[in-house]
């Protein structure tokens, strides 16, 4: 199993990053697909959620409106589509696979807002 996490990087503050992370070893299509961040000193958070079909999102109030989560299941990869990026988005970015009570972790990938 795998989830490769990629697309992350430096950009500046109103800037758009798209992050990448293609899954292989499992039924990519019947797991719900989650991305989290982690900012240095705080906890993992919750940043955007799609259901296994893509009929159902949800994102965390800090990213509504500006992030957009989506997945090909055809390419065994979830999206996420950021826009007018803030500082306070800087973190390690994960996706997550989760069908019942399995779980599935990529390795992250860093996204550092700044001028």
């Amino acid at each position: 199993v795998q989830l490769v996490e990629s697309g992350g990087g430096l950009v500046q503050p109103g800037g758009s990053l798209r992050l990448s992370c293609a899954a292989s070893g499992f039924t990519f299509r019947w797991y719900d697909l989650s991305w989290y961040r982690q900012a240095p000193g705080k906890e993992r958070e919750l940043v955007a959620s799609i259901s296994s079909t893509g009929s159902t999102t949800n994102y965390a109030d800090t990213v509504k409106g500006r992030f957009t989560i989506s997945r090909n299941n055809a390419e065994n990869t979830v999206y996420l589509q950021m826009n007018s990026l803030k500082p306070e988005d800087t973190a390690v970015y994960y996706c997550k696979a989760e069908s019942s009570s399995i779980k599935y972790w990529g390795q992250g990938t860093q996204v550092t807002v700044s001028s």
